[in-house]
């Protein structure tokens, strides 16, 4: 009979490739997790990995029981979650990942809130790109992601929290009317600074704008919108901001901010969570927090 130890220490190996490291991080001996993961093939009569002095290679058999181990894995955790949270709302440990162009700009007004009204709450964060956001979700660990959505994946389940339109940024020595709405047309007349490749806003951004073809893009490997105002600043070129960086990233001034015409292009930010989460009641109401959290900085941009 195989045993939740021998499918926890298996994928370890299997997603560290190596059992040195995946020993240190089941906190066993690396002698103790090799009997085991050999006591896992003599029960399965399958070989589940090839040993070589460069490291650990799966068989095909090891792939597919590797990707089921992390599935039983992560139910598991959410059964363990469901017991321990009965009558709690928002206690205990909770794994949120959220993307870069939304972090820096929902969290500083989030997290006093998180502790005043959720004391027992432990929250790890996690802020990196959707597709790695979304891995970790489905291995089980992150509980719940906070990005733009469609996800589409049918293990996911996801609520929509609020819309976040785009803006035209250009440098404050452009001279155009307040009363001109931006265009898809208006980006042809200057570079266009877009985040690098793999950040779902670059990739929001030229698909809302229909700007697939647009030749005059540049990213110069940034990462972050910070840099791409700066560089807009100063006259480097234009970018599209969503309305919930503005009052961050334009507090300086320095930069002009165009509505576009309608349909105005926007993203949906909003939650996600694998289905088997027994704890989407406490994600709805971190939702209801979040939007709490925002809507001043929302109702800031109104005024562009």
């Amino acid at each position: 009979m195989i045993s939740l130890k021998q499918l926890r220490y298996f994928e370890a190996v299997a997603r560290l490739k190596h059992f040195g490291k995946a020993a240190e991080q089941c906190a066993v001996t690396q002698p103790a997790l090799s009997m085991q993961i050999q006591e896992l093939e003599k029960e399965l009569g399958v070989q589940l990995m090839e040993r070589s002095r460069g490291g650990v290679m799966l068989t095909e058999a090891g792939r597919e029981i590797a990707r089921r181990a992390t599935k039983i894995l992560a139910e598991t955790r959410d059964i363990v979650d469901f017991a321990r949270r009965q009558g709690n709302i928002l206690a205990g440990p909770l794994h949120l990942g959220v993307i870069p162009s939304v972090a820096p700009y929902v969290l500083p007004a989030l997290l006093p809130l998180v502790r005043d009204r959720y004391p027992d709450l432990d929250l790890h964060l996690r802020e990196t790109q959707t597709h790695h956001l979304v891995d970790e979700l489905l291995d089980g660990g992150l509980d719940l992601l906070l990005l733009a959505l469609p996800v589409e994946n049918p293990e996911v389940e996801t609520i929509k929290l609020f819309n976040d339109r785009f803006l035209l940024a250009m440098p404050k020595s452009r001279r155009i009317s307040n009363r001109i709405r931006a265009t898809p047309d208006l980006l042809q007349q200057d570079r266009l600074l877009l985040l690098e490749e793999g950040h779902c806003l670059r990739d929001q951004a030229l698909s809302f704008c229909n700007l697939r073809r647009v030749d005059n893009i540049d990213t110069f490997g940034a990462s972050n919108l910070s840099t791409i105002v700066q560089m807009v600043a100063n006259g480097l070129g234009m970018t599209l901001l969503p309305e919930l960086s503005i009052k961050l990233e334009c507090r300086q001034d320095d930069i002009r901010l165009m509505r576009f015409t309608d349909p105005q292009p926007r993203r949906v930010v909003g939650l996600a969570w694998r289905r088997s989460s027994p704890r989407k009641r406490h994600f709805v109401e971190l939702g209801k927090l979040i939007i709490s959290a925002t809507s001043g900085q929302m109702k800031d941009s109104e005024r562009v």
